[in-house]
């Protein structure tokens, strides 16, 4: 069941193996945002996920049949072939604030994470700057998430290329070759929106902000073949 569509506020996904939690969620969300559905699992998340297209999931980290990582890396695969759908943006809402938890679904590529501490009113506002863009975080979470980012760009180039799945490193270093958005998306089979949203993880990923610092990191690490 979803709320009737308003094309100005943003459409959300809920995905939480506790149902009353996401009614809870639901009743909160609903003065702000446009709930197109709900998931209890992996297999139903991405089920409505291609139904529904939303612009940003919530999402739990641990459910019994998998988490938060396993719904992020199954989309990504779904963008990658010939379903060719279009990645939402991940928002992880979780009762735990475990380090190893919160890098885990942030390196899988959500754009945040928030403790289910957190009230309605300041989840729709990081809802809303998730869709813009932005990286939302709870303020004791922060702190460690950027620590593990900058020690794993201390660490080297091949441990900051190991934070990318295998086509979002096809597609950097066809980026790094001067190969344009169009071009990319017909020599790997993709659509041209699956291209960009494979760029922008990489992006934040390695805390680059365009192509052209791509392609210089790229060329410093010497790793066109």
């Amino acid at each position: 069941m979803s709320e009737p569509a308003n094309s100005n506020r943003v459409r959300v996904a809920i995905v939480d193996d506790h149902a009353i939690f996401r009614a809870g969620v639901r009743s909160e969300l609903v003065a702000g945002v446009d709930v197109v559905g709900e998931a209890d699992g992996v297999g139903d998340a991405v089920l409505l996920i291609g139904r529904t297209s939303p612009d940003v999931v919530l999402l739990d980290v641990h459910m019994p049949d998998g988490g938060g990582v396993e719904v992020i890396r199954r989309i990504a695969e779904a963008a990658a072939g010939p379903e060719g759908i279009t990645p939402p943006r991940f928002l992880a809402l979780s009762v735990s604030d475990d380090p190893e938890d919160v890098v885990s679904v942030i390196r899988a590529g959500a754009r945040g994470y928030v403790t289910k501490t957190i009230s309605g009113p300041d989840l729709i506002d990081a809802i809303e700057r998730v869709h813009q863009g932005d990286a939302v975080f709870s303020p004791q979470l922060a702190g460690f998430v950027l620590d593990a980012f900058a020690g794993a760009t201390a660490e080297g180039p091949d441990d900051e290329l190991d934070l990318l799945t295998p086509r979002e490193q096809e597609v950097l270093r066809l980026i790094a070759r001067g190969y344009m958005y169009k071009e990319i998306a017909r020599r790997l089979g993709i659509s041209i929106k699956t291209v960009e949203a494979h760029t922008s993880s990489t992006l934040r990923k390695l805390q680059l902000s365009s192509r052209h610092e791509l392609t210089r990191w790229v060329n410093e690490r010497n790793l066109l073949d």
